[in-house]
């Protein structure tokens, strides 16, 4: 039997989706509900299931611009056999080379270790079938050209005399990689390698993308954006979490970080200024009296503001689970539209990739954004003395068309104040940070 595998909609509003990429190969054998390809909308990026097991007939390639409701693919329960995946299709990275190291000179005893280790994985190389070389563009046409494979440089290699210099050299390369791994948390901030070659590549814009294009050039040209800035003295905070990171990990279960801190802030300013939680829809203003929480995160197919549902009334604890939990499936693109939708306030943290000072844009209909950047140990004049402290400096986006400049500037202040004296944010308890901090 042949059972047709059609694109459902993934919202009332959206008519066409992009084929981001297949999961299996045509001709693959699948299980019923195995999720087969992804697709791309221009809000989120949705899986896509075989309705029932058997041998898969692709119909559309990936990358496709197509209606909902269309077939992109068949399968032909009559067929039975093992399921297979992309991932199980991929050649095993051979083991790491562990011939001893032959040399003029007598090694020394730290230099072993890492010989005997594999290499960072930022040195294996970008097509899939390489077993764990990196080869630039040039350097593979040319083995094309001379029917060379990467197993036949893995033996070449395996056969070279490595010297002192060799060692260094791997000694060195490893330890800048570590270095930048560790102060980014992210393979990108590690050493970029040029090929040397005039190669270009052209690549299509996702759906998701380009609905963010569209939305950013409406922000510009449909609201009366403006930008304040303020600075925040972060030693209050910091010196919270040093105390009591253990114990409310231990109680909680997750990490006491920033943003919980901040979004407690501004759900507390926000009632004191409602107009910057405020929509503009036509010659109307809707205000709200709860707080739908955006909180930007960087995806791996773009920018997405996964939301908190009545931030306003969480605790620390349950903002940082409800951070955890919506980054986590933003990182691994399973956010559904409902958690993206609905937000009446945006926070963005551009201070994770080392951002000094920015002006966050608009998330459209809201009509601000709060940008939190790096903290930086500054000077700062205190009871007359002059001393250094970690300094952030916070920015405020907002449709000067909605709030004025006494709503913008009076609510960032409110946030400033209650981030430098977090007591501020406290209602009743005999130990205001215990209490804050639910311990």
């Amino acid at each position: 039997m042949i059972i047709e595998v059609k694109v459902p909609s993934p919202g009332e509003s959206i008519s066409q989706v992009q084929l981001a990429n297949w999961l299996v190969n045509d001709g693959d054998q699948v299980e019923k509900d195995q999720e087969i390809a992804e697709i791309d909308s221009d809000k989120a990026t949705l899986s896509l299931s075989a309705p029932e097991a058997g041998k898969l007939k692709i119909i559309t390639p990936a990358g496709e611009s197509i209606d909902v409701g269309s077939v992109v693919a068949r399968i032909d329960t009559s067929v039975e056999g093992s399921p297979k995946t992309m991932e199980e299709k991929k050649p095993r990275q051979p083991e790491p080379v562990k011939e001893e190291v032959k040399s003029s000179e007598k090694p020394k005893p730290t230099a072993a270790e890492p010989v005997k280790s594999s290499p960072p994985d930022k040195f294996v190389a970008e097509n899939d079938s390489a077993p764990g070389i990196h080869v630039s563009p040039l350097a593979r046409k040319l083995m094309q050209e001379n029917n060379i494979t990467e197993e036949n440089l893995v033996d070449f290699l395996k056969g070279q005399r490595f010297g002192r210099k060799d060692i260094e050299q791997y000694l060195n390369t490893s330890r800048s990689f570590s270095e930048s791994q560790g102060s980014s948390g992210t393979s990108a901030s590690s050493h970029p390698t040029w090929a040397g070659t005039r190669l270009e590549e052209r690549k299509k814009m996702t759906t998701l993308r380009l609905k963010l294009s569209e939305r950013l050039v409406a922000v510009k040209n449909q609201t009366a954006m403006l930008t304040t800035f303020n600075e925040v003295n972060m030693s209050a905070i910091y010196k919270i979490r040093n105390e009591f990171k253990d114990s409310f990990k231990e109680k909680h279960g997750v990490n006491l970080g920033f943003m919980s801190f901040f979004a407690k802030a501004v759900t507390e300013a926000l009632a004191h200024f409602p107009a910057v939680n405020s929509f503009l829809d036509k010659d109307e203003m809707i205000y709200h009296n709860y707080v739908d929480l955006g909180i930007a995160v960087s995806a791996p197919k773009g920018l997405v503001v996964p939301v908190i549902r009545n931030a306003e009334m969480l605790t620390l604890a349950e903002i940082e689970s409800a951070i955890k939990e919506l980054a986590g499936k933003a990182r691994n693109n399973k956010l559904t539209l409902d958690e993206m939708t609905g937000g009446t306030f945006t926070i963005t943290n551009g201070g994770v990739f080392g951002s000094m000072l920015s002006t966050p844009i608009l998330n459209p209909p809201q009509s601000a954004i709060l940008g939190m950047h790096n903290v930086v140990e500054r000077p700062v004049v205190i009871n007359g003395k002059i001393e250094a402290a970690p300094v952030m400096y916070i920015a405020l986006s907002y449709d000067h068309r909605v709030i004025d400049g006494r709503e913008s500037v009076g609510f960032l202040v409110k946030v400033k104040e209650m981030l430098e004296n977090p007591v501020k944010m406290l209602f009743a308890g005999n130990d205001p940070v215990k209490s804050l901090l639910h311990l």
